[in-house]
């Protein structure tokens, strides 16, 4: 399992084990900031790199290799 700093997540890529609707490369187009501001990160967009779909995914699940 990698180590993710939720803090660098903006503008990073990533790429899927299994294609999701034919899509494989991702860019994490908005962190997700929660309304108390000492709370932490849960939720990120993933902007798919080709078709630019946006999909919102917790960013733990960035960490799985499965995924």
């Amino acid at each position: 399992m990698n180590q993710v700093s939720p803090k660098k997540l903006l503008l990073s890529k990533w790429t899927a084990v299994k294609p999701i609707a034919k899509q494989k490369h991702f860019l994490v187009s908005k962190v997700i900031l929660p309304e108390p501001p000492n709370e932490k990160i849960e939720f990120v967009e993933i902007e798919a790199v080709y078709t630019k779909k946006v999909s919102l995914i917790s960013w733990r699940d960035l960490t799985n290799s499965e995924l």
